[in-house]
Formats: structure tokens, sequence, C-alpha cells
């Protein structure tokens, strides 16, 4: 029985490696358009889709990031800047872009703008605080997706979006969790809503990766600020030791994080280029093998896990 049962593995597991590296014809006439390229994930698939010959049209905050884009890519990329808050951004990209595909439409499109500060505890911030990071990581997404949809639907395309391990698992306060979550959300609904249309929605969840969502010195700012702004009361309650451990937490967040972009960009290149590319991407082995699994454990479980091995305020029970 059990010689049938690793036969019937090791088949399916021959069938999906072969499945997946299916792909798709005529890559070099499709234009893919990618936000957040002045920096870390975006900036490095649009360099590795460049290579390949397809069509990138890389999206920058800055004019700086998009210039250092360029002199590092080949003439067939092109940039444009874009604020994912501002409406009048987006319709101006949303222009662009369509003069740019023409009937073609637009192959693929790469939400990875994002950003993760302020970050801290809940009672540390407020409303402005969540509003900022939200702006950015869901509700930029939310408005670019729906301005480039008549384009992707035409090419019969791909929408990856960019989520994170914290989209599964909620272990810090502030927007970026909620965000992430309802990146996830949206992705779902928005798979199911466009499937009719033989348009393919892929979500990427990311571990921890060194980035500048993961900038322990930006993270050691924000925190202090967050801190000094909080009422005397949550500073009370929370203490100065929980403070310096939390401060210390950050430092080594450098540490803790991927150097190997890669991982991710590769994920996303194969939502891209795979004839059957996945629903989910899990990026780095902290994301496989830890933040999944945690995920499918009963809630009571994963919060006593965090509830042992976080550091308690000073006026805990």
């Amino acid at each position: 029985m059990w010689l049938y049962l690793v036969a019937l593995v090791g088949l399916w597991t021959l069938l999906r490696w072969y499945r997946e590296r299916q792909v798709v014809s005529h890559l070099q006439d499709k234009y893919v358009f990618i936000t957040g390229c002045d920096s870390g994930f975006g900036n490095l698939l649009a360099r590795q889709l460049d290579r390949r010959g397809m069509r990138v049209l890389a999206a920058c905050l800055t004019e700086k990031g998009a210039e250092e884009l360029r002199s590092k890519t080949s003439d067939r990329l092109e940039t444009v800047i874009l604020d994912v808050t501002k409406t009048e951004s987006i319709v101006a990209a949303t222009q662009w872009v369509k003069e740019h595909v023409g009937n073609r439409g637009l192959w693929g499109l790469v939400n990875n703008a994002g950003i993760s500060i302020p970050l801290g505890r809940n009672e540390w911030l407020n409303k402005k605080d969540f509003a900022k990071v939200l702006d950015v990581n869901l509700l930029g997404l939310i408005e670019v997706t729906l301005n480039m949809l008549p384009s992707v639907r035409k090419a019969r395309g791909r929408v990856v979006n960019v989520s994170s391990v914290m989209g599964r698992v909620s272990l810090l306060g502030g927007g970026y969790c909620i965000s992430k979550y309802g990146v996830e959300a949206f992705s779902d609904s928005l798979r199911r809503e466009l499937s009719y249309f033989g348009v393919k929605v892929a979500i990427i969840e990311p571990g921890y990766f060194k980035t500048g969502v993961c900038s322990n010195a930006t993270h050691l700012s924000s925190a202090k600020l967050l801190w000094d702004q909080a009422s005397s009361e949550v500073r009370e309650i929370y203490g100065e030791k929980y403070l310096a451990s939390y401060l210390t937490h950050l430092k080594s967040l450098d540490q803790k994080c991927n150097e190997d972009l890669t991982l991710v960009t590769d994920c996303m290149e194969h939502a891209l280029t795979s004839c059957h590319p996945r629903t989910r991407y899990s990026a780095g082995w902290d994301a496989k093998l830890f933040y999944l699994p945690l995920s499918y454990l009963p809630t009571f479980l994963t919060d006593a896990i965090f509830y042992w091995m976080s550091v308690k305020p000073a006026k805990a029970l």
C-alpha cells in the first residue's frame, strides 16, 4: 500500500513539474507594467524581464529611480513616474500604458509598490498612521488594478499582486498586516471574477527579505517617533524595558532578512511566463517552513506560541 502511495505522490510531483515548466509563447511581444521599480523586488524584476526580452513598462516614484533603472537596462524598457496614492497619477500612467500597448493589450500587471511604516504596537499609532500604509499597499493597488484591467483583459493576461507572509499571520500592529490581508482578499475575489475572461491572478507571499520595507534604520527611527507620540498612559503600561527590547529586535532585523531577492522575483517571473501559474507563491524558507505552516494551526495555538515568544509589557497580567 505504501509503495502505491509513494508512486502516486511521485507521479503527481512529476506531472506538476512538467506542467509548471510550460512557457507562454512570444514573450518578446508581451508588455508588463510593474509598480515600485525604484528599488527592491520591482527594480530587480524589471531588469530580469528586460534581459528575457519582454517589453517592460516600469513605474517609479522618483525620477532618480527611473534614471538609475534605465541606465541598467536595454532600450526596450521604458519608465513612468507613478504615485499610487494619487488618482491623477494613476490615470496618467494608465493612458501612457494604453498608448504603448495599443491593441495588443497589457499582458502583465505587477502590483509591487508598498511601504511598511509606520509600524508598531496598535496603541502607539493613530488613524493617520494606519491610513498612510493602507493608501499605498491596498487602496493604491486596487485603484491601479481597476484602471489597468481593460488592457489586461484585452490581452487575456496576468495580474500579480505582492502580498506577504503577514497577509497570512498577523504579527505586527499598524496598517501593514491589515493591508496584506486586504491584498489577499482582493486578489481572491478578482481571480474568480476574471477567470471568465481568461485572466489569471497570482499572489506573491514573501518572507523577510532585505529591501527598503525591512530596513532596520528606518524602522528604528519610526518606532522612536511612535513611542514619543504615544500617550503617557500607554508608555507607562508598556514601560521603557519593553521599548528597549523592541528596539533591540528591530536592530537585528537586517540579519534575519534574506539577501537573495531572486527567490521572490523568480516567483513573479513564473507567474507571468508560465502557461500554468500558481495561485499563490511562498518565497523564502521562513515563509515555507514557518509562517505558512503557522497559518494553518488553530488560532489558540498560534496565539500561545507568540505569547510565550514575545516580551511582555511592564503591566501585563
